[in-house]
C-alpha cells in the first residue's frame, strides 16, 4: 500500500471520529430524554449516510383500484353522517 494513500485514509478516519465525537458531546449536553421530534442538528446527522435512496413501494393497479373504492366508501359514510347531524 502506498504511504500517501495510507495517510489519506487516516485523515478520513480522523474526520469521521471528530464528527462522531461532536455529536456525542452535543447529546451529552442535552438534558435527559426528550419527547417528540429530534432537534434539527441531530436529525440531519442521523439520516441515511449511505446516500442510497429508499426502495419505493410498488402497488399494483388492482390494489390501487381497491384502495380507491374503499376510500370512496369511507367518504360516502362521512358525508352521510354529516348530513344527518
Amino acid at each position: 500500500m502506498n504511504v500517501t494513500q495510507m495517510i489519506a485514509e487516516l485523515h478520513q478516519e480522523r474526520e469521521a471520529l471528530t464528527a462522531a465525537m461532536a455529536v456525542l458531546e452535543k447529546i451529552a449536553q442535552t438534558r435527559g430524554k426528550r419527547r417528540g421530534r429530534p432537534p434539527a442538528w441531530l436529525a440531519g446527522l442521523t439520516a441515511s449516510k449511505t446516500g442510497a435512496p429508499r426502495a419505493k413501494r410498488v402497488v399494483s393497479a388492482a390494489t390501487k383500484k381497491k384502495m380507491a373504492l374503499a376510500q370512496r366508501k369511507r367518504w360516502a359514510v362521512a358525508k352521510k353522517n354529516a348530513k344527518e347531524s
